[in-house]
Order: structure tokens, then sequence, then C-alpha cells
């Protein structure tokens, strides 16, 4: 992981057509502050009271600093940035049935539904599944799927709302009465195909964020595998512990903590590595700033211009499924 007061300030970039930058001049000097010395205190005619103090380590849990969103996170961005699912329930002989279906979600990620006659097939048993997946430049495909009850609500006033959130989705007009929901009780979040899921409460789901870059991700990701590969492969060989030689790497995916890569070796193993970003960004500017320092920062180190002094990731998730 990269600390923040490893990272130089951001006084030039790299000469890319990505972001205009200032030639690289001298390495930068970073200024380090000193605390003021301590002042002994004065001697007192009153006796010194003597006491011991005893400090409370912090968990280890508490001490370490995140470097990726929490499923729950996951799964909400997954929500906003797809607009079409999977509905699963029980027809009324007892069959599973699966149909495809348009979605949008509230607020709170809630899925809204516009049915057709066709879930009239579906018992009057409203448990049901709506599975979503969202490819991630054809090298990923992160999912997850919502149970919950499939209702119909009654309240016009919510009806009115869902219909305001369906119409800005798709720019629609839709009959009310076709309007469902999908209550959340729980959801499985899973970060590719042949993967392990995790179990997200419906509390969890609820209260969590979609990603903030989640609209600029993909425009990111394809700017910097397209335009960035000499850069990608510097973060590689200066921010990853590697024992070999990558024969080719590519970014898959960006969000406020970080960078995902996946990286080749001559092997033709494929793996997966996680790379943060030295603080959390909020936005398409701050994201920009983060990678172009980064780059600086990597470019320097490979120059002899300035140490590595950071640690780099030494976390590699070999992959078995490699998508197209």
């Amino acid at each position: 992981m990269i600390h923040r007061s490893q990272m130089l300030p951001q006084t030039q970039s790299l000469p890319t057509q990505f972001w205009p930058s200032l030639p690289f001049s001298k390495p930068t000097t970073i200024v380090h502050f000193s605390p003021p010395k301590s002042t002994p205190f004065r001697k007192s005619l009153f006796q010194t009271l003597k006491c011991s103090v005893s400090v409370a380590a912090e968990p280890a849990h508490l001490e370490m600093v995140r470097n990726k969103p929490f499923p729950a996170e996951v799964s909400r961005t997954i929500m906003e940035l797809s607009s079409v699912a999977s509905l699963s329930a029980l027809t009324k002989d007892g069959w599973p049935l699966g149909v495809g279906v348009r979605f949008a979600v509230d607020p709170q990620g809630i899925p809204i539904l516009c049915l057709n006659a066709s879930h009239s097939y579906f018992s009057i048993d409203k448990r049901s599944s709506l599975h979503v997946q969202l490819e991630q430049c054809g090298l990923r495909t992160p999912q997850c799927t919502i149970e919950g009850s499939l209702d119909k609500p009654e309240d016009r006033m919510a009806l009115k709302k869902l219909h305001s959130i369906w119409e800005k989705k798709f720019g629609e007009e839709v009959d009310e009465n076709l309007l469902h929901v999908v209550s959340v009780e729980r959801v499985l979040q899973m970060e590719d195909f042949q993967e392990v899921g995790i179990w997200v409460t419906s509390s969890e789901y609820k209260a969590a964020n979609p990603d903030p870059l989640r609209d600029y991700a993909e425009k990111f990701v394809d700017e910097i595998n397209t335009n960035h590969m000499e850069d990608v492969h510097r973060f590689c060989n200066i921010y990853v512990d590697l024992d070999f030689q990558p024969s080719e790497a590519k970014l898959i995916w960006v969000d406020r903590l970080g960078f995902d890569m996946r990286i080749y070796s001559p092997q033709k193993d494929v793996f997966e590595v996680r790379i943060p970003f030295p603080r959390e960004v909020a936005d398409e500017k701050g994201a920009k700033s983060s990678f172009n320092s980064m780059s600086q920062l990597a470019w320097e180190v490979e120059k002899n211009y300035n140490s590595p002094d950071f640690k780099k990731v030494k976390q590699l998730k070999q992959i078995t499924y490699r998508g197209q």
C-alpha cells in the first residue's frame, strides 16, 4: 500500500495526451516538519503526584486501511450501472421460471420492474430473485443476486415516485399498474464467474452508496488501456512485488479507492492485483490527479530520481476464469 506521505506533490506530470503536463526538470523536494522541542516543566514547591497510564491498543481490524469497496457498495454500483436482469420465481406448477426484465432502482437500491402479463405465470408465493451482471472491459463480470418478495405497491403516491424514477432512467412513460418492486432480503455478491460469493444483509445493502466514479470508470479504463500502456507496465514494475516480467497488463476497473489490474506472465498465467490510490478520490478530477501523481512517482523511481520509499503490493490473485 502506498502511504500518503510517500507520494510526491504533483508539480509535474508525464507528457501524455491524456492530461497536459510540464516536462520534468528535477526531483521535487519533500519538506518534513519536525515537532517542536519539548520544554522541561519548571520545578514546583508542591510534591509531584505519581500515577500510571495504560493505553489499550486498537484492534487489528481497526488498524487496517481498506483499499477496496465493501461488497455492499459493489452491489449498489452494479445495480446503478445496469438496466437488464433475470427475474426468477416459482410458477404455479412449482417449476422455477426465469425471465429477462428491465429495471431501475430507487435511492435505497430497491429494484423497480415493469411487468406485463407474463408475470401471471408465477405462483402466489412472492419469493423471487433478481440476478444482475456488469461486464468490465471483457475481462471480469461482477454480479449480484437479490433475494426478496415481488410486490406491487398499492399507495398512489409511492407509484408516482416509482413512475418518475422509471421515466428518468428510460425516458419513457409506463403504465403504473405494471410497476412492481423486489424487496431486498439479502444479496449475494460475486466478483466474477466461478468465484465464491459473499452474502450482504438488507441493511448493509440499503445503507451503502454506489461508487462515485461509476459513470466515469469505463471511459477512464478505456483511455488508460488505449493511450497509457507504458504507465500501466511501469505500475506493475514499481508498485507490485512481482517475480516475473509481465508480458501484458491491463486495467480492469477504477473506483474511489484505487484500481484493479490484470497481469499476464510469460508462462501464460493470469493474475489480478489491486493498486490503491494514495488517498480516496471523490470524482473524475481526483482520479486523474491521483493517476498522474502515481505515474510521475513511478517514472522518477524507474529513472533513479527518487527512492521507492513505499511498500509494494504483494497480494496477487491467480485467475482461472479468463473471460474473453
